[in-house]
């Protein structure tokens, strides 16, 4: 007989919640599950806050993720339903997009908002989504599978040993003269290492790309598992940050804490305002630089494009590579048509298909074969 159908009934959601924080990179000896159940026995909890007391005090999270083991906590014993956001104030992973200058334009009426995802808007529409259980795609596989090796790369400052290079290892040719009675016979040579570099994906959220809304967010899922020196955003009426969702190991809870976060889901489109916040963010705008930074949206924007174009400019200068990927670049001759990609197109690396999670894989796996700087 297993162990876990040995355990008392009224214990098993207990040792299951210590197996999720383990499933998600928490240290937990089988002592501390003792003494968490202990606990829970002395205490005859009356609420959840009691559980949480418990939790903290026997469990011991680092004071670093007491973020990720609170929403671990309340998506085990709560349910995603039960995690609500406090709207009196803003949080710092979210920036809402703000109307300074615009108050002649009135929001679009319910009536005319986005309801296929076939046209953009301004309008604000503030909602909550829900994501499907479903298997990874064969494109999700294939970045998990690949992307350590073929991820770019950039030269570190720091160096290592080989057999060619550009750089002598003075040290260790003196350590091997030792041997031969002071003789060089063979000089060392020192090459800069390679690190992973970083990668930014902005997620455009809005109605007009509804249809493509939940295979982005499981592809920011499977890039955020796969690789270090990943950051994510969300943009539509408002720029929200979900990498520190997204990478809990399990998608289910990792696309539930992030669809608790965004709160514009299918609304407007404003895309220039949102990377002008962007930028606006030293923090945010610090994870941009030397980066390859990669754009997921159809380009339908109801603002005015020169603020788009100028957002584009700076972020471009600041990226190693910048690529925009649109579901409407359905062929390899693509030239754009709107007026926002025609003034971003010149401060653009790479104007591809973005339509699939197959192709927007492709581009992102080929970014490794660019030259390493």
């Amino acid at each position: 007989m297993s162990p876990e159908l040995q355990l008392p009934q009224a214990a098993r959601v207990f040792v299951s919640f210590v197996a999720l924080l383990r499933a998600n990179g928490f240290a937990v000896a089988p002592e501390q599950t003792t003494a968490f159940l202990t606990a829970i026995e002395l205490l005859g909890p009356r609420d959840l806050g009691d559980i949480r007391q418990a939790a903290l005090a026997t469990l011991a999270p680092p004071p670093e993720r007491r973020a990720t083991f609170d929403r671990l906590f309340d998506l085990h014993f709560r349910g995603s339903e039960a995690i609500t956001r406090d709207d009196d104030g803003e949080d710092d992973e979210a920036v809402r997009l703000q109307e300074e200058g615009r108050g002649e334009e009135e929001p679009l009426l319910s009536d005319d908002a986005n309801e296929s995802g076939l046209a953009a808007t301004r309008s604000e529409a503030l909602v909550e989504r829900r994501f499907a259980q479903l298997s990874p795609g064969d494109a999700l596989r294939r970045l998990t599978r690949e992307a350590p090796r073929r991820l770019p790369r950039r030269r570190g400052h720091r160096r290592m040993q080989a057999r060619r290079g550009p750089f002598a290892d003075l040290r260790r040719t003196l350590r091997d003269s030792v041997r031969s009675d002071g003789e060089v016979l063979r000089l060392g040579h020192l090459k800069r290492r390679q690190r992973p570099r970083k990668i930014l994906l902005l997620i455009d959220v809005s109605g007009s790309m509804k249809s493509r809304t939940e295979e982005n967010m499981r592809l920011a899922h499977a890039l955020v598992q796969a690789a270090p020196n990943v950051e994510v955003f969300t943009f539509g009426t408002r720029l929200t940050r979900v990498t520190r969702a997204l990478r809990l190991k399990r998608r289910e809870q990792a696309l539930s804490a992030a669809a608790h976060l965004v709160s514009d889901w299918d609304g407007g489109t404003r895309i220039g305002d949102a990377l002008q916040a962007f930028l606006a963010v030293p923090r945010f705008g610090g994870y941009a630089r030397g980066a390859a930074v990669i754009v997921v949206s159809d380009g339908l924007e109801r603002g005015a494009p020169d603020a788009l174009r100028d957002a584009v400019a700076r972020l471009s200068r600041r990226a190693w590579r910048m690529s925009w990927l649109t579901p409407l670049a359905t062929s390899p001759g693509f030239r754009p048509q709107t007026e926002a990609l025609v003034a971003i197109e010149r401060f653009v690396d790479d104007l591809v298909d973005g339509g699939s999670s197959a192709s927007i894989v492709a581009h992102v796996l080929a970014l490794g074969r660019r030259r390493v700087a």
